[in-house]
């Protein structure tokens, strides 16, 4: 009992923590801080994040091959250091050791399953595969592509948390009520659910490619109407320069992705009130709806905020838009993985076959 309760609520802690940890790295993006710390693990060969302006100066003259894309002269404040260095502590110092220290547990405990110790060992390998990717991004100074894959990783790495958390309270027979879903109902609708969680994911990857890609932000242009909804006053654009213009296409998959959100969250309300079953399923499909759509708006309003006057966006609403695009996709995958975790559901696949 010790360790399933303990395993349990280690595992609601590292769901946590890899939560802020996503929101810190939207955070280096918003601060342009990604390079604040151009070694690894180390910041300018320290450990600390307070490096003075002559400090770094004298790391970039023993380091030359080390410069990056804003040059030798260019100095970071100890906040933008700051914000790299609590990034790497929360992920490398904290999530990593209780991620492995987990899994131990887990797998000590004979009362679990076999599905939450392959659950707990792909936490484990994907926290390593995590670290590899932080190294990789902070070697190629903060491509766009390889900032991408690094959120998408840790999204996979959050649904991994989720499943292993499914399986633990699947082992003790304790599911809450409110992530309890209709066999029949879930059977039915989960190949098209997985569909809209490829989209949601889909949407994201590119989003974050566009905020990561120079330029891309004024793609379409910073003129009210003609930028948002219309891309330089137009409603479709040619596409001659796919980095500059991924924004019009990040667009057309949201716009895509979103019809088809709310046609299955209808069609799944009419399901569910002739049969007047699977209403926890109906609420979560309706809660992803619900969120997307309003990310739209957040990303609308981001658009629109350009100020002439300071030549920039107001950054903070695209960390918020970042935020509610990953809990979005891990909010739908979080009822995919409840589906497959269901005992019932899988007799009723199993009958089936």
């Amino acid at each position: 009992m010790f360790f399933r309760f303990d395993t349990k609520k280690l595992t609601v802690a590292a769901i946590g923590i890899t939560f802020i940890v996503i929101a810190m790295g939207g955070m280096i993006r918003i601060y342009d801080a990604g390079e604040s710390c151009p070694d690894w693990p180390t910041c300018f060969g320290s450990w600390s994040f307070d490096i003075s302006p002559e400090e770094q100066e004298a790391w970039w003259d023993e380091n030359p091959d080390e410069i990056d894309s804003r040059g030798e002269h260019h100095r970071y404040t100890t906040f933008e250091i700051f914000t790299e260095w609590f990034h790497r502590v929360l992920a490398g110092v904290l999530l990593g050791p209780l991620i492995l220290v987990n899994a131990y547990l887990i797998h000590k405990n004979e009362e679990n399953g076999k599905r939450s110790r392959l659950a707990a060992l792909v936490t484990v390998g994907l926290i390593i595969w995590q670290g590899a990717i932080g190294w990789l991004t902070v070697e190629m100074d903060n491509e766009h592509w390889s900032v991408a894959i690094h959120l998408a990783s840790a999204l996979i790495f959050q649904l991994s948390l989720i499943w292993l958390w499914l399986s633990l309270n699947r082992d003790s027979i304790t599911t809450p009520d409110w992530i309890n879903f209709d066999p029949i109902l879930s059977y039915k609708w989960k190949n098209k659910l997985i569909c809209l969680e490829f989209g949601s994911f889909l949407s994201l990857f590119v989003g974050v490619f566009v905020s990561t890609t120079p330029g891309a932000n004024f793609g379409c242009g910073v003129n009210g109407y003609d930028s948002w909804p219309l891309c330089q006053g137009e409603l479709v654009s040619r596409i001659e320069n796919f980095e500059l213009q991924s924004q019009i296409i990040h667009r057309w998959i949201v716009a895509i992705v979103g019809f088809f959100m709310v046609t299955i969250a209808w069609l799944i309300w009419k399901d569910t009130e002739l049969h007047q079953t699977g209403k926890n399923l109906r609420n979560w499909v309706w809660l992803t709806v619900g969120l997307y759509l309003f990310n739209i708006s957040i990303g609308a309003l981001y658009i629109t905020s350009y100020a002439p006057q300071t030549n920039s966006f107001q950054e903070w609403l695209s960390l918020v838009h970042l935020m509610i695009g990953s809990l979005t996709f891990l909010v739908l995958g979080s009822s995919l993985l409840a589906i497959y975790s269901s005992q019932k559901n899988d007799v009723i696949i199993e009958t089936k076959e």
